[in-house]
């Protein structure tokens, strides 16, 4: 195997793996330690920098970091990323003074951003302080997109809402409210530099079964009905209702539905529980609020007396597997179900409509009907327009929605400038060491063998009674403090010089998960397999050291390492070092032109 080049920027960012699983890269490790040591206002900005939307995202995000983190290695409970994120932003002191502000020279360059919810306020945020104006359109009259619309008051306080999309309006960026855009060729002949389409995916998908004009008047889309509440349209639901759909959108359906007078709410769905697209988190959560969930049941009709819904009719399914492995669903032949109802509530998911963007404007679309975006870049096919969130790729979550944003940001930048858009300015990556003393380190390198700590909630009987009522109360501060030290530092990198190394084994004796060895080199898949404890996961990388004097390399498992610095400690010539490895991804800003 070929010696390990650390100097490349994403050999550590992988080895972070819960950095590295975030769509928008956030330095997980360095805002867990500040929040341990109770610098809160600081781990807020760590995030604010990365992920835009602490206080949101700490309550809402999807959390792809945490089925990464290094936690599951040795228990079965990540350490709680997303919750100690809300942390910061609950116990945060007043960072106002610490926002970028508009320069009062602006550079003459004028952007549109079509859509007020996550990927534009990300656009709009990383240019904004760069000079270009930003005019924000929407067809609500506060910004925010899906985040106010879709996502209901109990999960997702009014209040947090408003404050993280303040910081970025007061940045010096214009909020157009209740503006609906109607022409994309219009808005081009108003001579933007550029046009963000950041509209999301705003239409939900319907179920034309029999029925269902018939008993349309109690028959509601999901994502409309929710938007609906979140305005105060609606306050009020029958007793007895079904909620189709198995995503996190149902999830809101069934919850809100509850707080609403719904006293019989059931959530029915055509795949199995564990293939539903909902969080897990967000189906216990339904469960606990006493929301059954039914499975492998596919709706055939919509019973109604004279217009009057009456229920659901349901087929009874079951998965099978053809010889190719392809998953469908076959009837299995027993009696069709019949589910008595009030009201019922249609969340099968979510498409893109694009009728305002005009077919002869230079945008081109696929055989799906979505624009053609390039996913690293976000452009169009259309110089002056880009993509992002749902409106690119369809329906994802927030923290992709920011990634998006930024990527868009620089090309935005880049193509306003004349530059090359596909041309990406590099990362910043500091690596420093962290010995202070012959055993004493900049960090807390011990290993706590503290479970994951749950998160306070409401009582139910309480967050039942008002639909504005947030359910999880997050953790305080020494909860949040004991959750931290679940951490196991894996920004904090083992660094091998085999200059120092005398090869007295002092590292693989000490060494508690057995992921160092010393050995002859060979190829990937024979090596993997004589090490002290046998490589299996193939997605993490062997680190290979040599400048050995016996012409052995040193061998590390990445996948195992836990990071604990025994090693450090142990070594008597200093061939190993715990090194603090950090990376700051590009972002449109002056700095990241001057790192290029």
């Amino acid at each position: 195997m070929k010696i390990t080049d650390i100097s490349v920027p994403d050999y550590f960012h992988k080895v972070v793996d819960c950095q590295w699983a975030c769509p928008a890269h956030t330095p997980v490790p360095e805002y867990i330690r500040l929040i341990a040591a109770g610098r809160y206002g600081d781990a807020y900005m760590v995030n604010w920098h990365s992920n835009v939307f602490p206080g949101i995202l700490g309550r809402t995000c999807d959390r792809p970091c945490e089925p990464a983190c290094r936690r599951v290695r040795v228990e079965n409970e990540p350490v709680a990323i997303c919750r100690l994120k809300r942390v910061a932003a609950d116990f945060k002191d007043d960072i106002r003074d610490r926002l970028p502000k508009a320069p009062a020279q602006k550079n003459g360059k004028r952007i549109a951003l079509i859509g007020g919810g996550p990927a534009s306020l990300t656009v709009a945020r990383d240019l904004a302080p760069m000079g270009y104006d930003c005019i924000v359109f929407d067809q609500d009259p506060q910004s925010g997109g899906m985040m106010r619309t879709q996502i209901p008051k109990f999960r997702l306080p009014e209040s947090v809402l408003d404050e993280e999309c303040q910081y970025i309006l007061d940045i010096g960026i214009e909020f157009v409210g209740g503006k609906r855009i109607d022409s994309l060729k219009a808005l081009l002949a108003e001579n933007y530099d550029a046009i963000f389409v950041g509209c999301g995916a705003p239409r939900g998908r319907d179920l034309e079964i029999p029925g269902r004009k018939e008993a349309a008047k109690n028959i509601h889309i999901g994502i409309d009905w929710l938007s609906s509440v979140s305005f105060g349209h609606i306050d009020r639901i029958g007793k007895r209702v079904i909620v189709l759909g198995g995503g996190n959108t149902a999830m809101d359906c069934c919850r809100s539905s509850r707080r609403l007078g719904g006293e019989d709410v059931k959530v029915i769905v055509r795949s199995g529980f564990e293939e539903m697209k909902a969080s897990p988190w967000e189906k216990e959560d339904a469960m606990h609020e006493d929301i059954p969930i039914f499975n492998y049941l596919v709706p055939k009709e919509f019973t109604h007396d004279n217009g009057k819904l009456t229920g659901v009719t349901f087929e009874k399914v079951k998965a099978v597997r053809d010889a190719k492995g392809r998953r469908e669903l076959v009837p299995t032949g027993e009696p069709d179900q019949h589910f008595p109802c009030d009201d019922v509530l249609v969340a099968v998911g979510q498409e893109n409509a694009f009728p305002w963007i005009d077919r002869d404007c230079g945008i081109e679309f696929d055989q799906w009907g979505m624009p053609k975006v390039d996913t690293r870049t976000m452009a169009s096919t259309h110089p002056k327009v880009f993509f992002g969130g749902d409106a690119a790729f369809g329906p994802k979550n927030i923290i992709w929605a920011v990634a998006h944003g930024h990527e868009a940001a620089i090309s935005i930048d880049r193509a306003c400038r004349g530059e090359d858009i596909n041309v990406r300015p590099p990362p910043q990556v500091a690596v420093s060491s962290q010995k202070m003393g012959i055993h004493e380190w900049s960090y807390d390198n011990e290993i706590t063998l503290d479970k994951r700590y749950r998160v306070p909630h409401r009582d139910k009987v309480i967050s039942l009674r008002d639909i504005k009522t947030e359910v999880e109360l997050g953790y305080d501060p020494d909860l949040a403090l004991k959750e931290a030290e679940r951490c196991l530092n894996c920004d904090v990198q083992t660094v091998f010089t085999g200059q120092l190394c005398i090869e007295c084994d002092a590292c693989v004796d000490i060494c508690p998960m057995d992921c160092i060895t010393f050995t002859a080199n060979g190829e990937e898949a024979e090596l993997r397999g004589r090490l002290q404890a046998p490589a299996k996961n193939l997605t993490q990388d062997l680190y290979i050291g040599n400048s050995l004097k016996t012409g052995r390399v040193m061998v590390k498992d990445e996948d195992v390492c836990l990071h604990c610095g025994l090693c450090a400690e142990r070594c008597p010539t200093g061939a190993w070092d715990m090194q603090k490895y950090l990376i700051d991804m590009t972002h449109a800003e002056h700095a990241c032109q001057l790192k290029a």
